[in-house]
C-alpha cells in the first residue's frame, strides 16, 4: 500500500522552446502544473511579469469541441449498428495518429458540418411538425364547418367562433341568445370531453349584445386569423405540410445514418481538439515575459528522472524539492497485485490526506470477505466471476471501470467460496428440482455449516470478524501516532482500549476455555478502564476537566459495542440471499412435476435468480462499503486528499500509445 511520493517542481524556460516542450510534456503525462492565478495577483510579480492569455484560443477550441460533440451525438442517435456494452478507447501509435489526422481532417470537418446542419434541420423540422400538429388539433373540432375561416364578416353581419365548457347546458345558452338577439344564428359545431364548439352569425350592430349575453356562460372567443379556406381544406393543407416535413426529416436522418461510417474519424478529431484545448489552457496557466516562461507544479518521485531528462534536453532552469509542510500535495495511489481493484472503494469515499496512509491494501481482504459472506451463494459467485472475467477479456477497460469490474471478479470468487462453505447453490434449487421432478432426495451439504440452520453460529463469527476489523483500524491509528512522534498517545488512546476490550471478551467468554481466562480478563478490564480514566482527559487543564474527560472517554465503550453490532449485517444479508432463493424455488415447485411443472420451475428459477443476484449483490456492495467507511475508516482515516491531475492526453475515444524509450 502506498501513496505516491510527490516532489515540488519549478521551471523557467525560453518561450522559443515552449511549444515543442509542452507537446512532449503532455506526451510524458506525469507533471501536474499549478495555476498561477495567485501569483499573477501578487504585487511583487506585477507588472514586470504578466500572464499569457489564451482565452480567445481556448474559447475557439471549446466552440469547435462543442460542434464536433454535437455531430457525434447526431450520428450516434441515428447509427443503427450494434453498440458495444462498454466504451473503450482505440489504441493507436502517435505517428499513425498524426498521419491519420493530416490525411482525413478536411473531409472530417466537412462531415462534421454536414452532421451539425442535418441535426439542426431535423430539430427545426420536428419543431415545425409539432407546431403544425398543434394547429391541426385546434382545427379538428371545427372540421365539419363549411364557412371559410378567413371570413370574419360581411357588409351587414359578423361571424363569432368560440367555446364553452362541456358542462354548460347548450339548450339554455341557445335560448338565452335567441331571446336577447332573435336574429342570431347559433350552431353547435362539435363537442369533446372538455368543450362545446360554437359558431354564431349576427348583425354587426348586435355583436356586442351577443358577447354580453355569452359572458354569463364563460364563453371563450376563438380567432382563425392565420388560416384560409374551410377547416377541412386548411386541415388537408397542414397535414400535407406535416408529411413534407417528415419526409425532409427522414432524408436528413438517412444522411446521418450514412455518416456513421465516418464516426471514428470524427472521434479522432474530437480528441485532437481536446488535446489542443488542454495545451492552450496550460499556456494560460503559465507566467511569461517576452523571452521566458515560468510554471510550478508536482511530479511523482518515481518519474523525476524522466522529467529531468526532458528539462535538460531543452536546457531549462528547474528545481525539484520536497514539499513544504504547508503545501497541499496532490494524492496518487499506487497498489500492486490484488489490492489495486479495491482502490475503487477508497476513491469512492475520499483520497487520503497528506498525513493519512493509503488504506486500500488493508481494506481489500476485509471487503473481499464481507462481500462474499453477504451474497454467499456458490452458483451466484461463479456467474459473477465468469461474467466479469469475460468482460475483462473482451474489453480493454481503463480507470475506475476496470477497477470496479476487477473488484467484482474477486468478489465473485469470494461469493463462490462462502457459498460452498455454507452450502448455497442457487439456494436449494437442485434439492427442490430433484424432489419435484424426479421424487429423489438430493442435498448438497455445506463444507462448513448451513447459516439457515445455525444462524447464531454465523452471528458469532460475524461479530468476531467485526472485532478483528476494528482492531486493525485501531492498530493503524496507533501506528500513525507512533510514526508522527506520539508513542504515549498511541498507548493511552489505543493501547488501553486494546486492553479493556480484550479483557471484556475474556471475562465474558473465557470461562468456556479456562477459569483462569475470566480472572485475567477481569484484571485486564480494570487496568484498561483505569488507564482510560486517568489519561482520557490529559489535554484538560483543571483536575475536574481531567476527571470528566477521562470518564467521557471511558463512556466511548458504548460506541465500540455499537460498532461491533454493526457487523451483524453480515448475518442478515447472508441469510437474505438464501431465504429469497428458497422462496423463489418453493414458488416454482408449486405446479408439481411433469412438463408443465418443469417449465414453471425453470421460469421462476431464471427470473428469480436474476432478481436475487441483482438485489443482493447491490446490498452486499453497499453494506461492505459501509463497514469500511463508517466502522473501519472511523478509527483512523481523515481523507480529503486532492487527486493528482497530471498534464496528459485526456482523450475519450483514442489512446495514443507511448513509444518505447529506445525509440525516442
Amino acid at each position: 500500500m502506498a501513496v505516491v511520493e510527490m516532489r515540488k517542481l519549478t521551471v523557467i524556460g525560453l518561450n522559443s522552446s515552449r511549444t515543442p516542450f509542452i507537446h512532449e510534456l503532455m506526451h510524458l503525462g506525469v507533471v501536474e502544473i499549478n495555476s498561477q492565478e495567485g501569483t499573477v495577483n501578487d504585487e511583487e510579480w506585477m507588472p514586470d511579469i504578466f500572464r499569457t492569455s489564451n482565452s480567445a484560443d481556448v474559447s475557439r477550441l471549446e466552440a469547435d469541441i462543442a460542434r464536433v460533440s454535437t455531430a457525434l451525438e447526431a450520428i450516434n442517435r441515428y447509427d443503427t449498428r450494434k453498440k458495444p456494452l462498454f466504451q473503450v478507447r482505440e489504441e493507436i501509435d502517435r505517428g499513425e495518429f498524426v498521419n491519420h489526422m493530416n490525411r482525413t481532417k478536411t473531409e472530417t470537418e466537412m462531415n462534421v458540418d454536414t452532421a451539425v446542419m442535418c441535426y439542426k434541420q431535423i430539430a427545426d423540422g420536428q419543431n415545425e411538425v409539432n407546431r403544425l400538429k398543434g394547429i391541426i388539433a385546434g382545427l379538428k373540432p371545427w372540421e365539419s364547418m363549411d364557412i371559410p375561416l378567413e371570413m370574419k364578416e360581411t357588409k351587414y353581419s359578423t361571424v363569432i367562433y368560440g367555446t364553452v365548457g362541456v358542462k354548460t347546458k347548450y339548450d339554455s345558452l341557445l335560448q338565452t341568445v335567441l331571446e336577447k338577439v332573435p336574429s342570431a344564428v347559433v350552431q353547435q359545431i362539435s363537442v369533446d370531453t372538455q368543450q362545446i364548439y360554437i359558431s354564431i352569425i349576427c348583425l354587426k350592430e348586435e355583436r356586442e349584445q351577443v358577447y354580453e349575453t355569452l359572458r354569463e356562460f364563460a364563453f371563450n372567443p376563438v380567432s382563425f386569423a392565420e388560416h384560409r379556406g374551410t377547416p377541412r381544406e386548411a386541415l388537408k393543407q397542414y397535414e400535407t405540410q406535416v408529411e413534407e416535413n417528415r419526409q425532409r426529416i427522414l432524408a436528413k436522418e438517412a444522411i446521418l445514418g450514412e455518416l456513421s461510417v465516418s464516426r471514428s474519424n470524427i472521434e479522432f478529431l474530437y480528441d485532437s481538439l481536446n488535446m489542443r484545448r488542454d495545451r492552450a489552457k496550460i499556456v494560460g496557466d503559465m507566467l511569461s515575459t517576452e523571452m521566458v516562461f515560468y510554471f510550478d507544479g508536482w511530479v511523482p518521485k518515481k518519474a523525476q528522472a524522466e522529467v529531468e531528462a526532458l528539462l535538460q534536453k531543452y536546457e531549462f532552469y528547474y528545481s525539484i524539492n520536497e514539499p513544504e509542510p504547508e503545501d497541499e500535495v496532490p494524492v496518487c495511489l499506487h497498489n500492486g497485485g490484488l489490492s489495486t481493484p479495491f482502490e475503487a472503494v477508497t476513491n469512492m469515499y475520499s483520497l487520503p490526506s497528506r498525513h493519512d496512509i493509503d488504506p486500500t491494501a488493508l481494506l481489500a481482504p476485509f471487503y473481499f470477505i464481507f462481500f462474499g459472506m453477504m451474497l454467499s451463494d456458490a452458483a451466484y459467485g461463479i456467474i459473477m466471476a465468469v461474467g466479469c472475467w469475460i468482460i475483462l477479456k473482451k474489453y480493454k477497460l481503463e480507470g475506475m471501470t476496470y477497477r470496479m469490474i476487477k473488484m467484482f471478479f474477486y468478489c465473485g470468487i469470494s461469493t463462490f467460496i462462502w457459498g460452498a462453505l455454507f452450502g448455497g447453490w442457487f439456494g436449494d434449487f437442485f434439492t427442490v428440482t430433484a424432489k419435484t421432478l424426479f421424487d429423489v432426495d438430493f442435498v448438497i451439504k455445506p463444507i462448513w455449516f448451513d447459516p439457515l440452520a445455525e444462524p447464531m453460529k454465523l452471528l458469532v463469527f460475524s461479530l468476531i470478524l467485526g472485532g478483528i476489523h476494528l482492531f486493525v483500524g485501531m492498530g493503524i491509528q496507533a501506528y500513525m501516532l507512533i510514526r508522527d512522534g506520539h508513542p504515549l498517545d498511541a498507548l493511552f488512546d489505543i493501547g488501553f482500549w486494546y486492553i479493556i476490550l480484550i479483557g471484556l471478551v475474556l471475562f465474558g467468554i473465557g470461562g468456556s476455555v479456562s477459569p483462569v481466562m475470566v480472572t485475567v480478563g477481569k484484571g485486564m478490564s480494570i487496568v484498561g478502564a483505569v488507564g482510560i480514566v486517568l489519561t482520557g482527559g490529559r489535554s484538560k487543564k483543571s483536575i475536574f476537566g481531567k476527571i470528566t474527560g477521562g470518564l467521557g472517554s471511558l463512556y466511548g465503550i458504548t460506541s465500540y459495542l455499537s460498532d461491533v453490532l454493526s457487523y451483524s449485517r453480515l448475518l442478515a444479508l447472508g441469510l437474505a440471499t438464501g431465504v429469497v432463493a428458497k422462496v423463489i424455488n418453493t414458488l416454482g415447485s408449486l405446479a408439481g412435476g411433469g412438463i408443465k411443472g418443469a417449465i414453471i420451475l425453470l421460469i421462476a428459477f431464471v427470473f428469480g435468480t436474476i432478481f436475487n443476484i441483482a438485489i443482493n449483490a447491490l446490498g452486499a456492495f453497499v453494506h461492505s462499503c459501509r463497514l469500511q467507511y463508517v466502522e473501519f475508516f472511523g478509527k483512523f482515516y481523515t481523507g480529503g486528499g486532492r487527486p493528482f491531475a497530471p498534464f496528459e492526453r485526456r482523450t475519450k475515444y483514442i489512446k495514443i500509445l507511448k513509444e518505447e524509450k529506445n525509440n525516442g
